[in-house]
């Protein structure tokens, strides 16, 4: 029987010292956008390095396209080849032209097409003239350098993208761009193409999430699929003089002097009964922050 699941993996276990990472079931839906999403530090990089066979020392079993394993990754080339992955930093060298990065993209993958290459430089602007073959990748800016990678991997015959904070060095046009890239890749195909991108910056990419893993300290402590998380969490408003009788009362809350906000669980909104208080429908955004802010280590007050 076909898994729904683009990436399954289990007993996933790194560690470094003061960090390690423990994932005991990671499953990522096939033929959506899903968000990873946590502060920095979170393990989110870690988890996509480890998924994308950059980073080989790690405990556990990961399973692609229903079919290939972690080992297959390393000795079936067609692995690699359907999966595209860019870094949050450049792994294209300083001193390659252009021109080159499009010639060792065209002998590391046979599904790279060279003339989509150009056309998407030309169309994300990749530098000052979009295309120029003499341009070295030192000298782009980087924003641009994603640009560049973003254009390798679409230039490839692909089933999966992994993206590690693909908007962070992104202008705000771009990054809207970005979200409309992604979801051209994944209509294209329907339902046959998947993407997994890491954010800790949840407003530039939520119009195009689908699913949620949310990360903290090297675990994942939420995921689901966006409107489901809608339907769990509640966002809650009231007069500042009422904060105090309620925030033992939520999951999280902040007051300030003309009022206090707050993100309970669905479940528990008979806690909040006689409070004078207003209820809406959570963003993404809200959603993230607050799970964040609850599973956060970082000292409070």
């Amino acid at each position: 029987m076909e898994s729904n699941y683009v990436i399954e993996a289990y007993d996933i276990r790194k560690k470094y010292k003061g960090f390690a990472l423990d994932i005991p079931e990671l499953k990522i839906p096939k033929g959506f956008a899903t968000a990873l999403i946590g502060e920095n530090g979170a393990g989110k990089t870690t988890l996509l390095n480890i998924l994308s066979g950059i980073l080989l020392q790690y405990q556990g079993e990961i399973k692609y396209f229903d079919r290939y394993t972690d080992r297959d990754r390393e000795s079936i080339p067609d692995v690699k080849e359907l999966m595209g992955y860019t870094a949050s930093g450049s792994y294209y060298l300083a001193q390659w032209r252009l021109k080159e990065v499009e010639e060792i993209s065209k002998v590391l993958f046979s599904g790279f097409h060279e003339e989509h290459f150009e056309q998407w430089c030309r169309n994300l602007e990749v530098g000052a003239e979009g295309w120029d073959p003499k341009q070295k990748v030192g000298s782009l800016s980087d924003g641009n350098r994603m640009k560049l990678m973003i254009a390798g991997v679409l230039a490839r015959d692909t089933k999966l993208l992994l993206m590690d904070e693909p908007a962070s060095p992104l202008d705000p046009v771009m990054r809207d761009r970005l979200c409309e890239i992604i979801r051209e890749y994944l209509t294209e195909e329907e339902g046959q193409r998947s993407v997994f991108f890491s954010t800790h910056n949840v407003a530039d990419m939520e119009n195009v999430t689908d699913y949620a893993i949310i990360m903290e300290h090297g675990r994942i402590v939420e995921q689901g699929f966006v409107e489901d998380l809608k339907e769990k969490y509640v966002l809650v408003k009231g007069d500042a003089a009422d904060a105090v009788r309620v925030q033992d009362k939520l999951f999280t809350c902040s007051s300030g002097r003309y009022g206090f906000e707050g993100v309970a669980l669905a479940e528990n909104l008979e806690r909040l009964a006689g409070c004078d208080v207003s209820m809406e429908r959570p963003s993404l955004t809200q959603i993230s922050v607050a799970v964040m802010k609850h599973f956060s280590r970082m000292a409070k007050g």
